[in-house]
């Protein structure tokens, strides 16, 4: 059984472990500081347990009205497959659901969010 919560107080070393069992660890800075420093400053940190394990991740950052960047979604790989990135984006958007759910796909996963009913736009820019 999957249980999700808000965990504000996720630790770096967890998120670490998690990155790198997601496969996403290569995409992501590889010092705990700024992990650390990425999930002080996320507004929302929903998680997926099974049991006291970390098998999911969805690290947003928002102003709960317009827009919601999802900028880490991340389910361990021996768990994928089983709906709980769907879960994690569905009570992300569940939080602040007048805002729009915006996210860059990895290149492995690009395939899957039109899959779920997500949206794909052609332009996205960052320096």
């Amino acid at each position: 059984m999957i249980t999700y919560s808000l965990e504000p107080e996720l630790t770096a070393s967890e998120f670490e472990h998690l990155l790198k069992a997601a496969n996403l660890a290569e995409r992501r800075p590889k010092d705990l500081d700024t992990l650390a420093a990425m999930l002080k400053h996320a507004d929302i940190i929903l998680t997926a347990r099974a049991g006291e394990k970390l098998v999911g991740v969805a690290r947003s950052i928002s102003d709960f009205t317009y827009c919601t960047y999802l900028s880490d979604l991340a389910v361990d790989a021996a768990y994928q497959h089983q709906g709980i990135g769907k879960q994690l984006i569905r009570r992300s958007k569940e939080i602040a659901p007048k805002a729009k759910l915006i996210l860059l796909a990895a290149p492995a996963a690009r395939d899957y969010y039109p899959k779920i009913g997500m949206t794909q736009f052609e332009y996205c820019f960052y320096q």
